[in-house]
């Protein structure tokens, strides 16, 4: 019978993942019991991926707020702190400001507006515009914001975040005084000892300021990047990548786990004879068109994966194809020629006409977003995610 379906997602139940536990074990049963259950079976190339969260709490990365203090006294200097562009989020960066202050004396907090890197907005465009402000130039502070805009809180989560962090940082002892400017260089007005705190321009920032004469400069990747008292950390990404876990803890970004995910390649290999690909996924990266979020929030969608996911797609555009070489064909004439195409294309299309539309982005980007959406972040309990049919085309199953 020919095949009529082409790639399908899949949430894998698994017991709730603790420290310790051994992973790719838990990870290799939950999916061939998923399929015995269900009546599916595996193929070469199907994508099995487990999201970033069950593996740092398997590897026990955590770190308490009193570490994160610790790391930002030694490394900053433990006077006035310009903390600039955090995202705006109680998940997110609550937990790591709650630390950052209390390593500080005092936290100047350096807002972007009129949304944060991923989309969060302060104010409207629309607010912005009717304010006559740019924001490109005009630094604010709190007087002035209020006095143009009010209180602004989050349309999804009811959050004021300028009353909030404000609030979170004089808990902890400092002194709170925040300004909203784009520009990295304004900091510099109020202290030379800098923490960047953006995700993805954070090479870029850092850069600017040191060319502008900052004393001390660091991301948040730069804290936590070694054990503080005993704590977990991430050699690479610091920070950034972290979640709250409790009032007084984050859950950190997952280490080294390249041989987690060869280990649960080469398992599925020995028990079905099946070679999959196998990956870690953070974030999806994906724009909400309503809330504008740009859900990457994590410094990158591919934490480790096997060498089958490196790479972009390399596909034709169908309706390309049907609308201009093909525009005179039709019915089984036009799936022939169609098919036939495919299975001539060149190993390399990029620049050619045939593959323009088709997603310039890399694999495991693509597939990264795919099980972000399918796993969710709430109750679903399916930290792991099968891709089955994903590297098929459309002469696959004829």
């Amino acid at each position: 019978m020919e095949r009529k379906v082409g790639t399908v997602s899949r949430g894998i139940r698994c017991p709730i993942i603790r420290e310790g536990d051994h992973l790719a074990d838990i990870i290799v049963t939950s999916v061939l019991e998923a399929a015995e259950s269900e009546g599916f079976s595996l193929h070469d190339r199907d994508v099995i991926a487990a999201t970033e969260s069950i593996v740092a709490r398997a590897q026990g990365n955590y770190a308490s707020i009193d570490a994160i203090a610790k790391d930002v006294r030694e490394k900053l200097g433990g006077e006035t702190v310009g903390v600039i562009l955090p995202i705006l989020s109680r998940n997110r960066f609550s937990v790591c400001l709650k630390g950052i202050a209390r390593g500080a004396k005092k936290i100047v907090l350096m807002l972007s507006y009129p949304s944060d890197e991923v989309g969060n907005e302060l104010v409207s465009l629309d607010q912005v515009d009717e304010a006559g402000i740019n924001p490109y130039s005009d630094v604010l502070d709190v007087a002035r914001y209020r006095e143009l805009f009010g209180e602004n809180k989050h349309r999804f989560t009811g959050v004021d975040y300028v009353a909030y962090y404000s609030e979170l940082i004089r808990e902890q002892g400092a002194e709170a005084e925040v300004i909203f400017a784009n520009n990295p260089r304004e900091i510099l007005k109020y202290t030379k000892h800098v923490l960047a705190c953006d995700i993805h321009t954070r090479a870029r920032t850092k850069r600017i300021l040191k060319s502008a004469g900052a004393e001390v400069v660091l991301g948040m990747d730069d804290i936590l990047t070694s054990p503080v008292d005993g704590s977990g950390c991430n050699e690479r990404f610091g920070l950034l990548g972290s979640n709250k876990s409790t009032e007084e803890s984050v859950k950190l970004f997952p280490r080294e786990c390249t041989g987690l995910v060869e280990e649960v390649q080469k398992q599925i290999l020995e028990k079905t004879g099946k070679h999959v690909e196998v990956m870690v996924y953070g974030d999806g990266a994906f724009k909400d068109p309503v809330g504008k979020i740009w859900e990457l929030a994590d410094p990158c969608v591919s934490v480790a994966n096997t060498k089958g996911l490196e790479g972009t797609p390399n596909e034709l555009k169908l309706k390309y194809l049907a609308d201009n070489d093909f525009k005179e064909l039709s019915g089984k004439e036009l799936q022939d020629a169609i098919s036939k195409r495919i299975q001539e294309k060149k190993e390399n299309l990029v620049g050619d006409m045939v593959s323009q539309g088709t997603t310039p982005r890399r694999i495991t980007d693509l597939i990264g977003s795919l099980c972000d959406l399918t796993s969710g972040s709430g109750d679903k309990g399916t930290p792991v995610i099968l891709v089955q049919g994903y590297f098929d085309n459309y002469t696959h199953g004829k």
